[in-house]
Protein backbone atom coordinates (compact mmCIF):
# COMPACT_ATOMS: atom_id res chain seq x y z
CA UNK A 1 0.00 0.00 0.00
CA UNK A 2 1.12 3.19 -1.18
CA UNK A 3 1.21 6.03 1.30
CA UNK A 4 1.39 10.00 0.31
CA UNK A 5 3.07 12.77 2.61
CA UNK A 6 2.99 16.71 2.20
CA UNK A 7 5.89 18.03 3.20
CA UNK A 8 6.96 21.71 2.44
CA UNK A 9 4.12 22.39 0.63
CA UNK A 10 5.14 19.85 -2.20
CA UNK A 11 4.28 15.89 -2.69
CA UNK A 12 6.63 13.49 -1.94
CA UNK A 13 5.98 9.83 -2.07
CA UNK A 14 6.47 7.96 0.48
CA UNK A 15 6.47 4.00 1.04
CA UNK A 16 7.12 1.20 3.49
CA UNK A 17 9.63 -1.61 2.61
CA UNK A 18 7.29 -4.37 2.12
CA UNK A 19 5.82 -3.02 -0.80
CA UNK A 20 9.01 -3.79 -2.71
CA UNK A 21 10.28 -6.90 -1.31
CA UNK A 22 11.49 -9.63 -3.39
CA UNK A 23 11.81 -13.03 -3.36
CA UNK A 24 13.76 -15.27 -6.05
CA UNK A 25 14.84 -19.35 -6.21
CA UNK A 26 17.55 -20.30 -8.49
CA UNK A 27 18.72 -24.05 -8.86
CA UNK A 28 22.19 -24.57 -8.31
CA UNK A 29 23.03 -26.27 -11.69
CA UNK A 30 26.35 -27.77 -13.32
CA UNK A 31 27.14 -24.81 -15.23
CA UNK A 32 26.82 -22.53 -12.01
CA UNK A 33 29.73 -24.83 -9.36
CA UNK A 34 33.00 -25.21 -9.31
CA UNK A 35 35.36 -27.97 -9.23
CA UNK A 36 34.26 -28.99 -5.60
CA UNK A 37 30.14 -28.93 -6.83
CA UNK A 38 29.31 -25.63 -5.00
CA UNK A 39 27.90 -22.72 -6.39
CA UNK A 40 30.26 -20.32 -7.64
CA UNK A 41 30.75 -16.81 -5.54
CA UNK A 42 30.45 -14.91 -8.59
CA UNK A 43 27.65 -16.64 -9.77
CA UNK A 44 25.52 -16.05 -6.11
CA UNK A 45 26.70 -12.33 -6.62
CA UNK A 46 24.80 -11.96 -9.99
CA UNK A 47 21.39 -13.23 -8.13
CA UNK A 48 22.18 -10.95 -5.26
CA UNK A 49 22.08 -8.00 -7.65
CA UNK A 50 19.46 -8.85 -9.43
CA UNK A 51 17.32 -9.25 -6.66
CA UNK A 52 18.65 -6.07 -4.92
CA UNK A 53 18.00 -4.16 -8.46
CA UNK A 54 14.35 -5.68 -8.39
CA UNK A 55 13.94 -4.26 -4.93
CA UNK A 56 14.97 -0.76 -5.54
CA UNK A 57 13.09 -0.51 -8.87
CA UNK A 58 9.94 -1.99 -7.55
CA UNK A 59 10.48 0.89 -4.56
CA UNK A 60 11.25 3.88 -6.99
CA UNK A 61 9.66 2.78 -10.45
CA UNK A 62 12.72 3.47 -11.91
CA UNK A 63 15.97 1.44 -13.91
CA UNK A 64 18.61 1.64 -11.04
CA UNK A 65 22.00 0.75 -11.00
CA UNK A 66 24.27 -0.65 -8.91
CA UNK A 67 26.72 2.00 -6.86
CA UNK A 68 28.35 -0.44 -4.38
CA UNK A 69 28.10 -3.40 -2.26
CA UNK A 70 29.23 -2.53 1.38
CA UNK A 71 29.41 -5.72 2.60
CA UNK A 72 29.00 -9.66 0.86
CA UNK A 73 29.52 -12.53 3.10
CA UNK A 74 30.26 -16.17 2.16
CA UNK A 75 28.49 -17.85 5.08
CA UNK A 76 28.35 -21.48 4.13
CA UNK A 77 28.53 -22.97 0.56
CA UNK A 78 25.72 -24.09 -1.79
CA UNK A 79 25.70 -27.57 -3.60
CA UNK A 80 24.71 -28.41 -7.26
CA UNK A 81 21.54 -29.56 -6.65
CA UNK A 82 20.45 -27.32 -3.95
CA UNK A 83 17.96 -23.84 -3.89
CA UNK A 84 19.02 -20.87 -3.27
CA UNK A 85 16.50 -18.75 -2.27
CA UNK A 86 17.22 -14.80 -2.37
CA UNK A 87 14.92 -12.06 0.22
CA UNK A 88 15.84 -8.31 -0.52
CA UNK A 89 14.25 -5.52 1.41
CA UNK A 90 14.83 -2.26 1.29
CA UNK A 91 16.72 -0.91 4.51
CA UNK A 92 17.64 3.32 3.59
CA UNK A 93 16.67 5.57 1.27
CA UNK A 94 18.12 8.76 0.50
CA UNK A 95 17.50 11.46 -2.23
CA UNK A 96 18.20 9.38 -5.08
CA UNK A 97 20.08 6.21 -3.59
CA UNK A 98 18.20 3.09 -1.75
CA UNK A 99 20.20 0.48 -0.05
CA UNK A 100 18.72 -3.68 -0.16
CA UNK A 101 19.55 -6.36 2.41
CA UNK A 102 19.90 -9.18 0.74
CA UNK A 103 19.78 -12.56 2.55
CA UNK A 104 20.62 -16.13 0.37
CA UNK A 105 19.79 -19.41 1.64
CA UNK A 106 20.55 -22.75 0.33
CA UNK A 107 17.69 -25.65 0.77
CA UNK A 108 18.64 -28.98 0.50
CA UNK A 109 15.72 -30.43 -1.32
CA UNK A 110 16.65 -34.26 -0.16
CA UNK A 111 16.60 -33.35 3.89
CA UNK A 112 14.43 -30.19 3.49
CA UNK A 113 17.58 -28.26 5.94
CA UNK A 114 17.75 -24.48 4.43
CA UNK A 115 20.96 -22.35 6.07
CA UNK A 116 21.95 -18.77 5.47
CA UNK A 117 25.06 -19.18 2.90
CA UNK A 118 24.85 -15.21 2.41
CA UNK A 119 24.46 -11.70 3.23
CA UNK A 120 24.95 -8.78 1.54
CA UNK A 121 24.20 -4.73 1.52
CA UNK A 122 24.05 -2.94 -1.66
CA UNK A 123 23.22 0.72 -3.05
CA UNK A 124 21.58 1.44 -5.87
CA UNK A 125 20.65 5.54 -7.76
CA UNK A 126 17.65 5.26 -9.56
CA UNK A 127 17.85 6.87 -12.92
CA UNK A 128 15.82 8.74 -15.29
CA UNK A 129 15.10 7.94 -19.19
CA UNK A 130 18.77 9.93 -19.57
CA UNK A 131 20.15 8.18 -17.52
CA UNK A 132 20.49 10.88 -14.95
CA UNK A 133 19.71 10.26 -11.37
CA UNK A 134 15.94 11.03 -9.93
CA UNK A 135 14.55 11.52 -6.37
CA UNK A 136 12.91 8.36 -4.93
CA UNK A 137 10.07 7.82 -2.63
CA UNK A 138 11.29 7.81 0.99
CA UNK A 139 11.07 5.00 3.13
CA UNK A 140 8.98 4.38 5.88
CA UNK A 141 10.10 2.04 8.69
CA UNK A 142 7.24 0.09 10.15
CA UNK A 143 8.49 -2.26 12.94
CA UNK A 144 11.44 -1.66 15.21
CA UNK A 145 13.73 -3.95 13.57
CA UNK A 146 13.07 -1.75 10.28
CA UNK A 147 13.81 1.27 12.31
CA UNK A 148 16.99 -0.21 13.69
CA UNK A 149 17.65 -1.49 10.18
CA UNK A 150 16.86 2.57 8.70
CA UNK A 151 19.75 3.63 11.40
CA UNK A 152 22.48 1.09 10.57
CA UNK A 153 22.08 1.89 7.05
CA UNK A 154 23.06 5.89 7.72
CA UNK A 155 26.11 4.45 9.61
CA UNK A 156 26.95 2.46 6.76
CA UNK A 157 26.08 5.55 4.27
CA UNK A 158 28.43 7.66 6.64
CA UNK A 159 30.94 5.29 6.23
CA UNK A 160 30.80 4.98 2.27
CA UNK A 161 30.70 8.97 1.93
CA UNK A 162 34.05 8.69 4.45
CA UNK A 163 36.06 6.28 1.93
CA UNK A 164 34.39 8.10 -1.27
CA UNK A 165 36.41 11.33 0.08
CA UNK A 166 39.72 9.47 0.94
CA UNK A 167 39.84 8.38 -2.97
Amino acid sequence: MEHEQNINNGSIQVKPSSTSVVEMTELVLPNDTNLLGNLLGGRLMHWIDIAGAMTASRHSNRTVATVSVDSLDFKHPARMGELVMLKAKLTWTGRTSMEVLVKAYAENLKSGAVILISRAYLTFVALDDAGKTVAVPQLIPETDEERKMFEEACVRRQERLKRKEED
